[in-house]
Parts: C-alpha cells; sequence; structure tokens
C-alpha cells in the first residue's frame, strides 16, 4: 500500500503555526495530524476547537484529528464544523464505540479509532469493518518526543493480515516515535499511515524527512 505522511503539529513551533504546516504542505506531506488531549483522558492538555478553526484557514490539507479525550461523542460535530476531514476516537474512551462511529459517519467525515499500548488487537476487530483506519498507539498517548515501543510490530502485522483475509481495505496508522528507521518496521507489519511530529518539525530538510518515510 502506498505510504502516507501526516505531521504532528504537536512538535510544531506554535508562534509560527501557519509557517509550520506551508512547510510541511511543502515538504509533501499528505495530511495534518492534530492531537486533542483533554488532560483528563491523557495527562496533558494540547488544543481545541479554536485551533482546528484558525488553522483550517491556512492549508487544504487532510485534517486527521485524533481525539485523546474522555467523551468523544460530545464533539464529533464542533470538530466536524471546525475543519475536521478525519476523526478517530479510542476505544479506550468513555463512550459507546458504534455510536462514535455513526456520528462521525453522519458528519461525512473518515472514522479512525485508536488503541493503547495496553489494549489488545481482539478489542478492535469487531469494528474494523465500519471504520476507515485503525490507529495502533506505538507509544502511551498524551506526550510526544517518546521512543518508538517495537513490541507493538505484531499488534499491526496481526490487524493487517485481518483485514487483508476479508479484503478490507482498512488503513492501519502508527503514532509515536516514528522516523526513516521505525517507519520502514511499521510499513514491514503493514502500517500505511505514519505520523510523525519532532522527526518532521525539527527536521532543517523536511522534504528529505518527509521522503524517508516513505521507503
Amino acid at each position: 500500500m502506498e505510504i502516507v505522511v501526516s505531521p504532528s503539529i504537536l512538535a510544531a513551533d506554535f508562534s509560527n503555526l501557519g509557517e509550520e504546516i506551508a512547510r510541511m504542505e511543502k515538504a509533501g506531506a499528505d495530511m495534518l495530524h492534530i492531537d486533542v488531549m483533554d488532560g483528563v483522558f491523557v495527562p496533558n492538555i494540547s488544543f481545541g476547537l479554536p485551533v482546528v478553526k484558525s488553522i483550517r484557514k491556512a492549508t487544504t490539507l487532510f485534517f486527521d484529528v485524533h481525539l485523546m479525550i474522555c467523551n468523544p461523542f460530545a464533539y464529533v460535530e464542533r470538530f466536524a464544523a471546525a475543519g475536521a476531514d478525519g476523526i478517530t476516537f479510542h476505544l479506550e474512551s468513555q463512550s459507546e464505540p458504534e455510536k462514535v462511529i455513526e456520528k462521525i459517519r453522519a458528519a461525512g467525515k473518515k472514522v479512525g479509532v485508536s488503541i493503547r499500548p495496553a489494549t489488545p488487537v481482539s478489542a478492535a476487530l469487531p469494528l474494523l469493518d465500519k471504520i476507515d483506519m485503525l490507529l495502533v498507539m506505538t507509544v502511551e498517548p498524551g506526550f510526544g518526543g517518546q521512543s518508538f515501543m517495537a513490541d507493538m510490530l505484531p499488534k499491526i502485522h496481526a490487524v493487517r493480515e485481518y483485514a487483508a483475509e476479508r479484503k478490507m481495505p482498512l488503513d492501519i496508522q502508527v503514532d509515536g516515535g516514528i522516523n526513516g528507521e521505525t517507519a520502514r518496521l511499521a510499513a514491514e507489519a503493514g502500517a500505511n499511515v505514519m505520523v510523525a511530529g519532532s522527526y518532521l518539525f525539527r527536521n532543517s530538510d523536511a522534504g528529505k524527512a518527509v521522503a524517508s518515510l516513505r521507503g
């Protein structure tokens, strides 16, 4: 499958966010990964609706919005209206997964489900035919700059195998510690959407960094 690159703006310079996004667009990124954290579901607070709405004016890139919040069901419509193109929520949240999926679909957006490192793949399998993408976290969600957890690779492989056997056109995204080397390992396991923060935004040659994630 073709590799898709999604820079995580959590690692961007927020004093020049518009310029940072333009730099990633020029570098050949396919989408922008927007981590929304509530300080409860994960031990950090990032940004919310006003930022998404503001940066929507700065680019036509696909907005890959990752809701790391307790109650995603309550916010789907607002993030859709703010400019999200795809909305990913956590299976471990307090909302009922099927209802969140239905609400995202009703808003006309792509649907993603995310699982934390401790969550077994088996918990997500019944939902795969209802979604567009599964995000396998390769770090504990909540903070940038963590090291890639290689023990997540078998999870990725298991999901890809399951989807392939059933001819599901499923995207598998990885997020956490992604660089040129770990992206290759993830792709070999079956992932095709690479989220990277520090590796892209702190690289003086963003175009070369984006290309390296494609293999």
